[in-house]
């Protein structure tokens, strides 16, 4: 296999890159041209030296993965993309930031071929790229080298240093071992309001030491292309533990005005000093130069290398013992996968974070791909595999995965994991720490990541650890993510179906589950389109609208109606999104027009009013006493529902 270009087109290449890197944000009015000139040659070092990848399949599953965490310099990325032939063109570098174009502001997976995780809020990328080293060592370490074995390399800023989530996600690779991740860190000790100085004076080799990585600081070695590569090669060497290379570069770098400058970060540089700094690259001064020898002989080159690697994988992958139950973890769950989902008894009161527990340990078998752990509340969550063992430093074959008291390194790690491919991650912790992992599921859902998030304790009836532990607010904001499934089962039997929707979504799913024990009231359809009706009426004087724990006290509350000749019909409204997605017809089914309806919720009203005349709900902070202490004093109750939906007849008649 070729090492590297031929030595006359090394240069070339960097030239094009940071050429594109002053033009493409020069054309746009918008971008950040100083890291993507000054990382230019270790993205190429990387590109046409180190990785392995097939530009003919992008999505080939042992490919190494590349993640640019620093995302702001995302025609950095682009130009390399181009340059392999991994499916950009010179139109789309030209588009750069473009409606509808092929190379936003920011890599969106799934938008752009090649890009693996969606990155730019700083940090986030770090701990993407922890998520996919623990995804390969467990499928490495479960099937074998010949069918999984690849590196991971991120390149992360200052940034990303500083950002909270990165230190999370530094510290659980470090304890896991993670010998296949390697991370670059570009100390240009540049940020947009200056010096990084200003507020920054970190020595970060010295804390990554201190998380168990193997880091080398190797000083000023942007410009040099061997020195580039041997560092690299020798982190990869480093099979038990993380490596961590500290790159000392100058942003802007070889900009005559800009270079090291904290101007060089986000304002295109003019056309006078792109000139100038075309001049001292000695290129042309043109746009988007580009000259077909370079371009062609680094196309053909990355063609060749990756086609010789991805052969010698097949070649080598096809003699595995293990090849089925692999390609298993790849591929959707085969047909019948669901039969094996629980079904629980009517009447019978369980906490749907229980029921979510066995829903899971029964589709082990038929799902292959799941994995499953928590911030330090693994039993408390549900997401606990009694029959598997754990990933460690030592083993990462287990299915369970334990990540500390860590949510916002967790919920990135899990969108590493999905986008990696070949697991199906399952996360859990306390809903009100939703809030940490906010940034995550956003992105889960702008990527179309297949995470499983799973919130319990989801109500006030939480009860003593009081309002700091007690959401209120949560379910607005998750069910405000576009592209976000949501799931809020009234009981066991809707929580064993809302399993089923999340491992046959293509895309994230948030369960959010209780903590106290709710009768099984319902046959759990109601999922399958986000609503349904559990009581008809053929003539209903008012429908009651509940969602989770809240379903079974409107089917009492439609009992006790029923004794003063008020029809009431009952609806389960489980998933606002899967209901929204139903036919128009199905939906007046279910909420017919011209009958008052009322809401009841444990939580915010907000949002609610779209579907009720008149919401149940909870729309202060919570308390610390008994939960159904604290449902019952505010107005989650049987007597509560009565009265408001009596209140609603009473009015239509008037």
């Amino acid at each position: 296999m070729p090492a590297t270009l031929d030595p006359s087109l090394d240069r070339a290449a960097v030239n094009l890159i940071r050429g594109f890197a002053m033009d493409a944000p020069f054309a746009a009015n918008s971008g950040h041209q100083g890291t993507a000139m000054s990382l230019a040659p270790v993205a190429h070092v990387l590109f046409s030296r180190i990785m392995n990848f097939d530009p003919a399949d992008t999505e080939w599953v042992n490919r190494d993965r590349f993640v640019l965490s620093n995302g702001h310099a995302s025609i950095l990325q682009y130009s390399l993309l181009y340059l392999t032939g991994s499916g950009l063109e010179l139109e789309d570098i030209k588009a750069f930031r473009q409606w509808s174009s092929k190379t936003p502001g920011h890599p969106e997976a799934g938008h752009t071929a090649g890009v693996e995780v969606t990155t730019g809020p700083l940090g986030q990328g770090v701990a993407n790229a922890v998520g996919m080293a623990i995804a390969e060592a467990h499928l490495r370490d479960r099937f074998g080298r010949d069918l999984m074995d690849h590196h991971t390399f991120v390149l992360l800023g200052d940034g990303c240093m500083m950002e909270g989530i990165s230190h999370e996600a530094a510290s659980l690779a470090g304890h896991l071992g993670l010998g296949h991740l390697v991370a670059i860190y570009d100390d240009n000790k540049i940020t947009i309001d200056g010096a990084t100085n200003l507020a920054y004076g970190d020595d970060a080799g010295a804390r990554f030491e201190a998380y168990g990585w193997h880091v080398e600081r190797v000083g000023a070695i942007a410009e040099d292309l061997d020195a580039l590569e041997a560092a690299i090669r020798r982190a990869m060497a480093v099979e038990d533990r993380p490596s961590l290379i500290v790159l000392e570069t100058e942003i802007g770098f070889p900009s005559p005005e800009f270079t090291g400058k904290h101007e060089a970060h986000a304002n295109p540089l003019g056309a006078e000093e792109i000139g100038r700094t075309k001049a001292v690259m000695g290129i042309p001064d043109e746009p988007f130069w580009a000259p077909a020898e370079i371009v062609d002989a680094y196309r053909s080159h990355a063609a060749l290398r990756g086609g010789e690697a991805h052969s010698a994988w097949t070649a080598a992958a096809e003699q595995s013992s293990a090849r089925a139950e692999f390609d298993a973890c790849w591929s959707a769950p085969a047909p019948g996968w669901d039969a094996a989902l629980p079904s629980f008894e009517a009447g019978k009161k369980i906490a749907t974070r229980a029921a979510v527990q066995d829903a899971f340990k029964a589709v082990l078998d038929t799902v292959p791909a799941l994995v499953a752990g928590a911030a330090d509340l693994t039993g408390n969550t549900g997401v606990k595999l009694d029959a598997d063992h754990p990933i460690t430093p030592d083993d990462a074959a287990g299915r369970q995965i334990y990540y500390g008291i860590r949510e916002h390194a967790m919920g990135s790690a899990m969108v590493g994991m999905a986008r990696h491919g070949g697991l199906v991650p399952a996360g859990g912790t306390f809903f009100v720490f939703f809030d940490y992992m906010k940034p995550s599921v956003r992105l889960a859902a702008l990527s179309k990541a297949k995470v499983v998030f799973v919130f319990t304790h989801d109500s006030v009836g939480v009860g003593e650890d009081g309002p700091t532990h007690q959401p209120v607010e949560q379910l607005a904001a998750l069910r405000s993510i576009p592209d976000l499934q949501v799931i809020r089962p009234a009981d066991a039997n809707e929580t064993s179906a809302a399993v089923r929707a999340a491992i046959e979504h293509h895309g994230p799913t948030a369960l959010v589950l209780t903590r106290q024990g709710v009768p099984v009231c319902t046959d759990g359809s109601a999922v399958a389109t986000g609503a349904g009706v559990l009581r008809a009426e053929d003539a209903p004087d008012v429908v009651l609208i509940g969602a989770g724990s809240e379903v079974h006290l409107c089917v009492a509350a439609a009992d006790r109606l029923a004794e003063s000749g008020v029809a009431a019909q009952v609806v389960s409204l489980p998933s606002w999104d899967r209901f929204e997605a139903q036919p128009e017809e199905f939906r007046s089914s279910v909420l017919p027009a011209g009958v008052p309806t009322l809401t009841v919720e444990a939580g915010s009203t907000f949002g609610w009013h779209k579907y009720g005349d008149d919401c149940i709900g909870i729309d202060r902070f919570g308390a610390s006493a008994p939960g159904d202490v604290v449902l019952d004093r505010l107005g989650i109750n049987v007597d509560h529902i009565v009265e408001r939906a009596t209140a609603l007849v009473s009015a239509g008649k008037d």
